[in-house]
């Protein structure tokens, strides 16, 4: 997969963020990778920091 599609969980709640979805709540657009979202950047679900989150690998 590449990078730009890799999707990120949040370990504490399990919300996953997906690029091809975005968080359009939060005017992060689809299509955009996880680098790209700026480092202010919140969990929707939880509200912790972009750098909680960890690569999720789909089984």
């Amino acid at each position: 997969m590449s990078s730009a599609m890799q999707k990120y969980i949040c370990p504490p709640c399990g919300y996953i963020y997906d690029p091809a979805v975005g968080d359009p709540d939060s005017g992060i657009a689809p299509g955009t990778a996880f680098a790209d979202i700026p480092d202010t950047w919140v969990c929707p679900i939880c509200g912790l920091d972009k750098s909680i989150m960890v690569p999720y690998e789909e089984e």
